[in-house]
């Protein structure tokens, strides 16, 4: 039994690099140990490639990306077995019928929503700064281990500050215009600060009483995240005051229609005599 133990960061290198050279000696799926942990030590994988050639297609090296950040630790081993079926039958990779293309579709559409969420739902809090950039700290806790996948989209996003986003499965840090991964050691106390009052005046103001729909608002911003989001706070409150709001709004609504109206609706109505 060959053993393959992935690190914490950077697994998905590791993981191509692994199963090409595992492939390439046709090694079949196994007889390959891709757990994190385990009883007993296997044989390390043979240094260098192999005498046969591995072909895959651009969508399964997507599939890698996505899949191998689920949190199923048989993610890798399942991938592993797709890339091994493939040297031999192209066909059931690109059916969805078939259960194996199936099982991964279905963690890759998971690690997908949940980099979704991560890109909406991370709340930077601003923390000193000793250099000319401002920097900003956040704690995210994520389904998947996405904190790789995740970190180019804030990098890009806020290239003009420093800051860092924590997550149980690892740390990212962008600092100076260089972005990091870190094992994370705890979750960091982060002050409150001006952005806290922000986000909760900006959603009062797009918080629509009129049309509450709580179990949607669920499925779309689920209570796990609820208490590091500083805006959810006023939900209770909002919710309590929607039917009073309601009724002002209606009440607020002009009983007669406005003089240039009625001077719009008489000219057309004289235009169509006329014709």
């Amino acid at each position: 039994m060959y053993r393959v133990t992935l690190p914490e960061m950077g697994f998905q290198a590791a993981w191509r690099a692994a199963a090409r050279c595992l492939a390439s000696h046709a090694i079949p799926p196994e007889a390959v140990d891709w757990a994190d942990a385990t009883l007993f030590s296997g044989e390390p994988i043979p240094e260098g490639r192999g005498p046969n050639a591995v072909f895959v297609p651009k969508s399964f090296l997507d599939l890698t990306r996505s899949v191998l950040c689920h949190k199923d630790t048989q993610a890798p081993s399942l991938l592993y077995a797709a890339l091994m079926r493939h040297q031999t039958n192209r066909c059931p990779l690109h059916n969805p019928a078939d259960p194996l293309t199936q099982s991964l579709a279905k963690m890759a559409k998971s690690v997908r929503r949940d980099l979704h969420k991560m890109h909406a739902f991370v709340r930077f809090h601003e923390l000193p700064s000793v250099s000319g950039r401002r920097k900003f700290g956040s704690w995210f806790e994520p389904d998947h281990s996405i904190i790789e996948a995740a970190a180019p989209f804030f990098a890009k996003r806020f290239a003009d500050m420093d800051w860092t986003i924590a997550t149980p499965t690892g740390t990212a840090r962008f600092q100076a215009g260089k972005l990091t991964f870190h094992k994370t050691i705890a979750a960091p106390n982060l002050p409150e600060d001006a952005t806290t009052e922000l986000w909760g005046v900006y959603f009062s103001n797009i918080f629509n009483p009129a049309r509450i729909k709580t179990s949607a608002m669920r499925s779309e911003m689920p209570l796990k995240y609820w208490k590091n989001l500083p805006e959810t706070r006023l939900i209770p409150e909002m919710l309590n005051a929607a039917e009073q709001r309601v009724l002002a709004m209606h009440e607020a609504v002009p009983k007669e229609p406005p003089k240039r109206a009625i001077k719009i609706l008489d000219r057309r109505e004289s235009d169509i005599k006329e014709t």
